[in-house]
């Protein structure tokens, strides 16, 4: 018997984005659920002032919940290609770690912390930047055998 669905082949690289983006898509999600987030209730839908905490550690708000969810779609849908999986996650990281130095230069309570970051928020920025670059660096060394 033969098959009707194409089979599809994911090089390392394109799995890895696709776990990161479905990562991502999980976190964005889980920040819009009251009890995983808590002060749910204080949930603004940007700044600072939104004291609502993913897992009771990092700060999130409306915006930064969307953020995760674009991320996600975009991992998962730039997963479709090598070429595009190496930019999600090389790009990607380098925009995390950009967040990180934002992070750490803004002040917390500013207006110009619109996101909301905190501490927290910021070493997992540095960690996701970090991790990201290099899955996106090492899966893609030999790129002729990984598209093969």
């Amino acid at each position: 018997m033969t098959s009707t669905r194409a089979e599809v082949t994911r090089t390392r690289l394109q799995q890895a984005s696709l776990a990161v983006g479905v990562v991502f898509l999980i976190i964005g999600i889980l920040g819009f659920i009251p009890g995983i987030t808590t002060q749910y209730q204080s949930m603004e839908a940007a700044g600072h002032e939104s004291t609502a905490m993913l897992f009771g550690l990092f700060q999130v708000s409306a915006l930064h919940n969307i953020v995760h969810l674009i991320f996600g779609f975009a991992g998962i849908a730039m997963a479709r290609t090598w070429d595009s999986a190496r930019l999600f996650l090389i790009g990607g990281g380098i925009i995390y770690l950009i967040l990180w130095i934002y992070g750490l230069i803004v002040n917390q309570e500013s207006t110009a912390n619109f996101v909301p970051l905190n501490t927290a928020d910021n070493w997992l920025h540095f960690v996701l930047g970090v991790v990201m670059i290099a899955l996106g660096v090492l899966l893609s060394r030999h790129p002729n055998r990984a598209r093969a």
